[in-house]
This record gives structure tokens, C-alpha cells and sequence, in this order.
């Protein structure tokens, strides 16, 4: 494994508070990884390291094989980041801001296949500053990937977007996923982690509290699961580490069981538990 991203020791202190309390990270070249946590578990302040915008207290990092605290302008030109909030040309139109940011690059996509992939294609000639703040955030994510960037940062991407924007969202990050490009992403939907993410990692009070695939996450696998059922005396549940077995012993002898459900914990059950004995 190659790594894009590799932290160690990572702390930031600022007097009376600690933000970041000694994180160790591994992000594969290729990888999705999504960092989830609750507000001021350290998320934001751990990505703005990595990105090099700010300084750490302690501890080590490297991201593209270089110490974001040290990193020039070409390291740079290789990040893609897209900030919880951004200034933008509110006066220039969708397809002059992103030509515009386009010439910073050496080899940047094309702008008008940039504003289709985001789902601004009829917003194209519309200035910046009528669009609603969800189209707006889409502005954002196309200027973060219009540098064809190797590592793409981004922080609450799809706050403000509506259900079929998160969706098309979702196909932009899995088409730039196989194209090779590695994704460090935040977010507060859990759904989003599981859709998009190989691993997550659970930061709380500046620690990370587990790490995994969001099948795995803090034993998900492996919890008891839930069997529901309903027969002649009513409906029915119990919780079991063999529910294969269960229903079997259920079902003998041609027994029908209606409405038979099998269910084990689901992502945000074991985010809240992990994220609840941190707080």
C-alpha cells in the first residue's frame, strides 16, 4: 500500500484547549476515507493540518510524500480543497469563475465538462452571486477538482444540497474515486460515509475512537442482530448472535413466520454509541 496521506502523533494545542490530541492516520493512494465526529471533535482543525493551513503543535505528517507544514506551491497545485466555507467572485458567472481558476493549473479539466459533472450545466452564464446556497456549493466543489488533482479535501461537501444534488454528487466522487484520485472527506451524513467511503475513522474530543470499513465500524459486523416475526400469538423479537440458526429452529416443520425481518446495528446506531461514551 501506497499512502497519500500518513500522520502520526498529530496534536494541536491552543491555550486551555486541546483540538487535536494525538491522531495517527493511514489513507491509501485510491482511497475514500470519510472522518466523522460530532461538532468540535477536531475534524476541520485535523483536515486544515494535512492541507497545510495550519500549523500543528506536535507530531508528524505527510501528504503526497511531503510535510504539509513545509510544502511549496507545487505540492499545492497537486491538492484539491473545497473549505466548509468559501469567498467567490459573486460577479463572474459560473463558466467565467471556473476559466478563470482553470489557468492556475498546468493541466486542469476542461471548465465546461467540470460545471455538467457538478450539475451546473443550465447555471453555466448565471453570475455566481444569484445562485442559491447549495449551487453555490456546488461552484465550490468544481473548483476543487478542476486542477485534476491527486488528494481532494473535502469538508461538509454537500451541506445545502438537496437529495438529488447529494445523489449526483455522490456519482462525481465514485467517478473520481476510479479514476485514481484520493478523497479525505468529512461529513455529517452518515449515509454519504457508507455510501461513498472503503474506511472511516470516528473522531471525538480530538482522539480517534475507531476506525474501519463502514460494514466493520466498532464491531458492526459482528453485533447481535435483531429478529422480528409475527405468528398466531402476535409479533415477536429477539436478539441473538446466530439468527440463521434461530430461524431455522422458527420455521420447523414448515412453520410460516410473517413479516420476518433480520436486522443488526446501522452505521449512525454505532456512531452515536462511540461518539456517546467519548461525550
Amino acid at each position: 500500500m501506497t499512502s497519500a496521506v500518513t500522520a502520526r502523533g498529530l496534536r494541536k494545542e491552543y491555550p486551555g484547549h486541546t483540538a487535536v490530541a494525538g491522531i495517527d492516520l493511514d489513507i491509501a493512494q485510491g482511497e475514500v476515507f470519510a472522518l466523522l465526529g460530532p461538532n468540535g471533535a477536531g475534524k476541520t482543525t485535523t483536515v486544515e493540518i494535512l492541507e497545510g493551513h495550519r500549523d500543528r503543535t506536535a507530531g508528524e505528517a505527510s501528504v503526497l510524500g511531503e510535510d504539509p507544514g513545509r510544502a511549496g506551491r507545487q505540492w499545492r497545485s497537486r491538492l484539491g480543497i473545497v473549505l466548509q466555507t468559501a469567498n467567490d467572485a459573486a460577479e463572474l458567472t459560473v463558466a467565467e469563475t471556473l476559466r478563470h481558476f482553470a489557468r492556475y493549473y498546468a493541466d486542469p479539466r476542461d471548465p465546461a465538462e467540470v460545471i455538467d459533472k457538478v450539475g451546473l450545466a443550465e447555471k453555466a452564464n448565471a453570475r455566481v452571486k444569484t445562485l442559491s446556497g447549495g449551487q453555490r456549493r456546488r461552484v465550490d466543489v468544481a473548483l476543487g477538482i478542476i486542477g485534476r488533482p491527486e488528494l481532494v479535501f473535502l469538508d461538509e461537501p454537500t451541506t445545502g444540497f438537496d437529495p438529488e444534488a447529494r445523489r449526483q454528487f455522490w456519482t462525481l466522487l465514485s467517478d473520481l474515486a476510479e479514476e485514481g484520485t484520493t478523497i479525505l472527506l468529512t461529513t455529517h451524513y452518515l449515509d454519504e460515509a457508507e455510501a461513498l467511503a472503503d474506511r472511516v475513522a470516528v473522531i471525538a474530543r480530538g482522539r480517534i475512537v475507531a476506525e474501519g470499513s463502514p460494514q466493520t465500524l466498532g464491531g458492526r459486523a459482528h453485533a447481535e442482530a435483531t429478529v422480528t416475526w409475527a405468528d398466531e400469538r402476535g409479533p415477536h423479537s429477539e436478539r441473538t448472535n446466530f439468527p440463521t440458526k434461530l430461524i431455522h429452529e422458527l420455521s420447523a416443520g414448515g412453520r410460516e413466520l410473517a413479516e420476518l425481518t433480520v436486522t443488526r446495528p446501522s452505521l449512525e446506531d454505532v456512531y452515536l454509541d462511540l461518539i456517546g461514551e467519548q461525550l
